[in-house]
């Protein structure tokens, strides 16, 4: 099959550091390739991939500051894109609604995967996409059909890690992790009222966009005291699997409704256990007291990051092995093509692949089944 990967231009291909849809978009490209079908990646030039790389601009957005408006780039870097789509059976598209926008001007069947939740404006585009799409997680599928009814929906594909390249450590340090964004809906003040509260060390890892930089300016940078909270920044690639590896547990306190949160399953790879709050996928992702601890609220994140030790760093890897590969993700991808290319309905939606699980309301731990597609 001849299929077009569409990647966002503001981060490279895979991503140095920060950029779960890139290092996505990387994952499947290459097990495509490797699979034997004909994938042009379109992406920033400064890329790496064993597909065929279509580029326009040598390095991605998010590095060139010294451009005064990249948003010039960006639409010519989509141009270029769909300007080649002719030559493709499908095209994938993982660079939002400026790409749908443009959908109806080609003639080749488009496959968005929805990285992201839409807002008030980009609801506009989604009102009005005839394209094809399926979310990342069967949460957002609710969410989906109601902002996009006359799209062609093709149920969920989680995301994938390649679960090799994650060192796995069964014995664990004694900080707990934070490693995300510094921002609102990621809930890093609440990781360290959960660190406070249980005395053990924190460390915080990641960005700070500047839309949040008031956020970490007014909120954020006043508890970050360099001994019990420790801020590190951003961590590339091989920083964030060591501070994976060495953690006693990821702690995910987000106040959003997380589509996926990639860095779960990451954690869980190097056989390092995860507590986060009860939104969006999170139950999807972790098998609550096998893989980590699905909670409310600060008070039940303390009381799970106490009772961590129950949590077997063994079941934690093997539960990604099984559930998020590479493979796996590619298989359900070719699947939605062939679907799309030979113009057949969707099936009915095959069972989850992990059943939802909520914590158990009278105290932690407590174990819940897990189980296969029958797809």
């Amino acid at each position: 099959m001849r299929i077009l990967q569409l990647a966002p231009l503001w981060e490279t291909v895979p991503p140095p550091a920060y950029g779960g849809t890139e290092a996505v978009v990387s994952l499947l490209t290459e097990e495509l390739v490797r699979l034997g079908h004909d994938v042009t990646l379109a992406a920033s030039g400064d890329s790496t991939t064993s597909a065929r790389l279509l580029s326009v601009y040598g390095r991605s957005l998010r590095r060139a500051e010294d451009l005064v408006d990249r948003n010039p780039y960006d639409w010519t870097h989509i141009g270029a894109a769909l300007a080649h789509a002719g030559e493709f059976d499908v095209v994938h598209n993982h660079a939002g609604e400026l790409v749908m926008a443009m959908a109806a001007l080609i003639q080749t069947p488009m496959l968005t995967t929805t990285h992201c939740m839409t807002t008030p404006d980009t609801g506009f585009i989604w009102a009005r996409y005839r394209g094809h799409y399926n979310t990342i997680s069967r949460w957002q599928q609710a969410h989906f059909a109601e902002v996009a009814p006359r799209a062609g929906a093709r149920g969920y594909v989680y995301n994938a890690v390649d679960v090799d390249t994650f060192p796995f450590q069964p014995a664990k340090g004694d900080d707990l992790l934070f490693l995300s964004r510094l921002a609102p809906e990621k809930g890093p003040q609440y990781a360290i009222e959960v660190a406070k509260r249980t005395g053990r060390r924190l460390i915080l890892a990641g960005k700070v966009d500047r839309y949040d930089r008031q956020f970490f300016e007014e909120v954020v940078k006043d508890l970050i005291d360099g001994d019990q909270i420790v801020f590190v920044g951003e961590a590339d690639a091989r920083r964030k699997r060591e501070l994976y590896a060495n953690a006693r547990c990821l702690l995910m306190p987000i106040t959003w409704r997380e589509p996926f949160g990639l860095v779960m399953p990451e954690a869980m790879a190097c056989g390092t256990p995860v507590v986060a709050f009860d939104r969006g996928s999170v139950p999807e992702v972790i098998v609550h007291g096998r893989t980590g601890f699905v909670v409310q609220d600060v008070d039940e994140m303390v009381d799970a990051v106490r009772a961590i030790d129950t949590i077997d760093p063994y079941a934690c890897r093997d539960h990604v092995r099984q559930h998020f590969s590479p493979a796996i993700m590619a298989a359900r991808y070719v699947h939605v093509y062939e679907q799309i290319v030979s113009g057949r309905r969707p099936a009915t939606v095959a069972r989850p692949l992990i059943r939802p699980a909520l914590p158990a309301r009278d105290g932690m731990p407590a174990t819940v089944a897990t189980s296969r597609s029958a797809s």
